[in-house]
């Protein structure tokens, strides 16, 4: 069957480039496609976007549903003498899947294309094979001598992976799925909900990667009555790994976040998405994430004790370019987001 989701514009902003605090090629594009389906839109100084729609009964009751729109990447952190451009992580990398990786330097006034080169493996000593590598073993080869190099790269500049989005199977792959999929949830929900009876915040926050920055920041700004997060989590079904380390599965629907190593979402609030999931007869399934955080910890505490739960994105190979998603799980997290959305009345009493 095939997807009800906007494939096509998933392409687009999983493609689009933006490290945390550097958003602002995915916010224009966020504004662009939220914009016509809210009342209102607006941009704060962390560079949030948040798009409104007003509640018809009880407009002021508010739900903030955020998902954040940064992806890891680098920043330029020195330049050798050779023209060599060396980096400072922004956001959580394995070093040792980057190794033999196309990159882009966003650069003031160009985007230049650059190699993570890897030396070639019967060269290694037996003790270089085993070495486990940091970021900061990592260069950039631009295939520039060093005086160019030098007029057209500085400090400070971003770096960012180059990778497409393509179909695999049931699947879609490619960077930064992490999470700007959700990003689209949020475009979707506002495409398809009319009249509401509470006021819903659509939330594209900024700086999840370095410690949901962006969020604290909205929490304090917007005092919500009702958060419900979006956010990828991980899918270990792999060889290598048993049922109990799993954590989702691929294709078993959208996950129903109960806990990760920053936050235990509020039982009344995950009983209730539960609920809405088994009314409309959505897949779904429990989330219980040893590690990892999301935007959720930073909106459930940051203005006071805030009810606040979470839909995530089972996904495979999170935080590497081929990061991957089930084609029907995203559309069950969406049509979930949604049902929760349409049936939030300001009634609920989600007090413990």
């Amino acid at each position: 069957m095939a997807s009800q989701f906007d494939y096509d514009l998933l392409v687009e902003l999983t493609e689009e480039r933006g490290v945390p605090g550097y958003e602002d090629r995915v916010r224009q594009l966020v504004r662009e496609e939220l914009g016509p389906h809210v009342d209102r839109i607006r941009s704060d100084a962390m560079g949030n976007l948040v798009g409104t729609i007003e509640g018809t009964e009880t407009p002021e009751y508010e739900v903030v549903v955020p998902a954040h729109m940064d992806e890891i990447g680098f920043m330029v952190r020195h330049i050798d003498d050779d023209g060599f451009v060396q980096l400072d992580a922004l956001g959580g990398w394995d070093p040792r899947i980057l190794r033999a990786q196309r990159v882009t330097v966003h650069a003031d006034d160009e985007d230049i294309t650059g190699l993570i080169g890897s030396v070639p493996p019967h060269t290694l000593s037996e003790e270089d094979r085993e070495e486990q590598p940091d970021v900061e073993d990592v260069h950039i080869d631009l295939g520039l001598d060093a005086e160019e190099v030098d007029e057209r790269v500085s400090v400070g500049d971003l770096v960012t992976i180059d990778q497409t989005t393509d179909r695999v199977g049931d699947f879609v792959t490619g960077k930064s799925l992490d999470n700007r999929v959700s990003v689209l949830a949020i475009i979707e929900a506002a495409r398809r909900i009319e009249d509401p009876d509470v006021t819903i915040h659509f939330a594209a926050t900024t700086q999840e990667e370095v410690g949901v920055r962006g969020a604290e920041a909205l929490g304090v700004d917007l005092d919500p009555d009702l958060v419900v997060c979006l956010d990828t989590t991980v899918a270990n079904d792999v060889p290598g790994f048993e049922g109990g380390e799993y954590v989702t599965e691929l294709g078993e629907g959208a996950g129903i976040k109960l806990k990760d190593s920053s936050v235990i979402t509020n039982h009344k609030v995950h009983r209730r998405i539960l609920d809405v999931a088994e009314d409309r007869d959505i897949d779904h399934q429990f989330e219980v994430l040893p590690a990892g955080g999301t935007d959720t910890a930073g909106l459930q505490r940051t203005s006071g004790a805030t009810p606040a739960g979470a839909i995530s994105f089972p996904t495979r190979y999170l935080h590497t370019p081929t990061e991957s998603v089930h084609k029907d799980d995203v559309d069950a997290a969406i049509d979930l987001l949604v049902g929760v959305l349409e049936t939030e009345d300001g009634e609920h009493d989600y007090t413990l």
